[in-house]
């Protein structure tokens, strides 16, 4: 799929992350957190928060093989923090606004965002509403020309850094999937979180360097102008939305797996144990070979669900698969390779074991696998009835 264009891209892309990054990663992961406004102006500038995002608003107008292509590139971060924080400023937060906010809205929202100006989170998840979103409790109640938003919002990435959300909330009525709407909600004035806001940092296991919040609302106002798209369409703009996010997330643990498939095969050539290479016992090679193989086949699967999307298809059921096989192989390859590590693979400042503590997360969020097994069945006729 990818052109010379789309390897132009990734080159571009390397060399960025190669000067703006990788210097910095080990003291973002140890202080828990890095500078996006600073990062993400940086990216804005090169044209990097847009690839496939609309020209009159910034971005770069490219079709969406080659925001792929960027994904791919990002995932060779050796922080999965820092990718996955960007990922939410291009392929979480923003693919809905960008196809159904008003020209005003994106004028408003999009365009700063694309410009590294602002930071953007995804408000959808809660303590008791993670991949069940029908059962959200966050509500935004109508009052004259404005929405009154309360509630929490939990795991949210960006979150203490970020200028404003994409919010999901109950606008009314019973029916779960059509009494949502999406929101463009500003969290900020002069820099302050406004009256109503308050949020708790919250720690990880892994994706150190990526900040995650949990959000309070107490009686925030909001125009209703700045919902997008039609109210109670949100759930339906939500599930879109989700799609890139997913092939995203599947699309970066490509780069990273098979960065962490090659740094064993050269760690396991140089280490020695009785006499020779630890890379020469047939077992390693052979599962080297295996755990590539994988992963290539992840890339292609990723590639038709891209081509599908970009033919206005529906890449839901490819897009589930890609985001489930990504996640089994997080923890496959990942174990696997750590173990060949042997003891220094348990030490906790080398690469292989901070993938593995953060690539884990894709079995969890933007949809658990449970979730994406269920979509999968769904698409195949095989749930039972309910009832």
């Amino acid at each position: 799929m990818l052109t010379p264009d789309h390897i132009a891209l990734q080159d571009s892309v390397a060399k960025f992350i190669a000067r703006e990054i990788t210097p910095h990663i080990d003291e973002w992961e140890a202080a828990e957190i890095f500078p996006a406004h600073d990062l993400f102006k940086k990216l804005g500038s090169a044209g990097f928060l847009g690839v496939n995002k609309p020209v009159e608003f910034g971005g770069m107008g490219l079709d969406y093989s080659y925001e792929i292509a960027f994904c791919e590139a990002i995932g060779a971060i050796g922080s999965g923090g820092v990718g996955m924080a960007i990922a939410v400023q291009c392929d979480m937060a923003t693919p809905a606004l960008a196809r159904f906010g008003s020209d005003e809205l994106r004028e408003q929202f999009l365009k700063p965002t694309i410009a590294g100006d602002y930071v953007v989170c995804l408000g959808v998840s809660e303590s008791g509403a993670g991949s069940d979103v029908a059962s959200l409790k966050t509500t935004a109640r109508r009052d004259g020309d404005d929405y009154v938003i309360n509630g929490a919002k939990m795991w949210i990435t960006n979150g203490t850094q970020a200028d404003w959300m994409c919010l999901l909330a109950n606008t009314g009525g019973d029916d779960v999937h059509r009494n949502k709407s999406m929101i463009c909600l500003p969290l900020r004035e002069n820099g302050k979180l406004r009256a109503g806001i308050t949020m708790n940092k919250i720690r990880k296991v892994g994706m150190w360097s990526s900040d995650t919040a949990q959000v309070f609302f107490d009686d925030v106002r909001v125009p209703q102008r700045y919902r997008v798209g039609e109210e109670g369409k949100g759930f339906t703009y939500q599930m879109k939305q989700f799609q890139e996010e997913r092939l995203s997330g599947a699309t970066r643990r490509v780069t990273a797996l098979t960065n962490v498939i090659n740094e064993t095969i050269e760690y396991t050539r140089q280490r020695i144990a009785f006499g020779k290479p630890i890379l020469d016992n047939q077992v390693v090679h052979f599962r080297m070979a295996e755990l590539k193989t994988e992963v290539e086949m992840l890339r292609s699967l990723i590639y038709r669900a891209a081509q599908i999307h970009m033919d206005d298809g529906d890449m839901t059921e490819l897009a589930s698969m890609a985001k489930l096989k990504a996640g089994r192989l997080c923890r496959e390859v990942t174990d696997s390779c750590l173990q060949y590590w042997g003891g220094m693979g348990f030490t906790w400042d080398n690469s292989v074991s901070r993938a593995w503590r953060d690539l884990r997360l894709i079995s969890i969020g933007g949809g658990a696998d449970e979730i994406m097994l269920t979509i999968i069945c769904k698409h195949m006729g095989i749930l039972p009835k309910r009832g």
